[in-house]
């Protein structure tokens, strides 16, 4: 399959004590179904899968399936830092009959850019699934360099990447020289420069509490061609953008935008810990603000958009 769109990585709700709130998980999933993105990522960063057990994973997985019963193409996140472990996710994920696997470098590993390739071809060899790569120096500690592209994209399946290194450079090598690997936005603050290189969609966590403001810039940029309203929605976007993604609180900010959406989040799980209060009230000023400006910007756009005039023959 082809990835597109707005690709949001689910957060996972808990409750006060920390279990997973699976009632609240639903209502997340069938609140982006409902608001139009292209697609979701189970068990992403986004969703805290590195504070879950096995069991709990697996378990959100098959909630995941059962909830959007083949309305909305699936991404399983298959992050581990065994091989052997994201090969099991990745069987899991395709008997529940999922779209596509996520696979990014195993974390604090660092493997070789040779050993990447084989551990991700030996999960491609067992699953036959679609496959976006991750790609997160920042926090895997290993960069997806233009060896190990050459390497898994002689397989077909490596059909998409989340980039997220923040290297404008590698941006550009990936537009240029990968064109037969889909590129998908992972830095949040450069969502413009990636749709400006062609970028098929962006995996944006923010998608989870402003999937419409996200719609819009894809809509703008990808659909329509009109940078120039593109650009309004990013300036309107930007001051959010730049606090998730140099803010040292990305996940916590997140599920305080679900919050203030009416949507359910519940705290962060540990070592991680939630917002300052001051914090909220600057993110809650933010998040407000966008929204008015891009509920604008959108209302000018329809408003000036030609009407369809119909033709009728002799």
């Amino acid at each position: 399959m082809s990835f597109r769109g707005i690709i949001p990585p689910v957060i996972t709700p808990f409750h006060d004590d920390g279990s997973i709130d699976r009632e609240g998980f639903v209502v997340m999933m069938e609140h982006l179904i409902g608001a139009g993105v292209h697609g979701i990522v189970i068990g992403g960063t986004t969703g805290e899968y590195y504070a879950q057990s096995r069991d709990e994973r697996i378990g959100l997985l098959k909630l995941a399936s059962t909830t959007a019963k083949g309305k909305i193409p699936l991404i399983a996140g298959v992050g581990a830092i065994r091989t052997e472990d994201c090969i099991d996710y990745a069987l899991i994920a395709r008997d529940l009959k999922f779209d596509g696997i996520l696979i990014g470098s195993p974390y604090y590993a660092v493997p070789t850019q040779l050993e990447l390739a084989n551990h991700a071809l030996a999960i491609d060899r067992e699953a036959g699934l679609p496959i976006m790569l991750y790609n997160y120096p920042g926090r895997t500690g290993t960069h997806m360099d233009t060896e190990f592209l050459d390497r898994v994209g002689r397989s077909k399946n490596f059909c998409a990447i989340k980039e997220s290194s923040g290297s404008i450079n590698h941006l550009h090598a990936l537009a240029r020289d990968y064109p037969h690997i889909d590129l998908f936005c992972g830095m949040d603050d450069q969502a413009l420069e990636f749709f400006a290189w062609g970028a098929k969609g962006w995996v944006c966590g923010a998608g989870n509490c402003l999937p419409e403001e996200h719609i819009a810039l894809y809509n703008a940029c990808a659909v329509e061609k009109d940078f120039e309203k593109g650009r309004k929605i990013m300036s309107a976007l930007l001051p959010l953008m730049r606090a998730l993604e140099q803010g040292g609180k990305f996940v916590q900010s997140i599920k305080f935008g679900c919050e203030l959406a009416g949507l359910p989040a519940g705290p962060v799980r540990k070592p991680m810990r939630g917002l300052e209060d001051e914090q909220k009230r600057e993110l809650e000023e933010t998040i407000r603000t966008l929204k008015s400006v891009i509920a604008s910007i959108e209302n000018d756009s329809s408003r000036k958009r030609p009407q369809n005039v119909v033709a009728f023959n002799a």
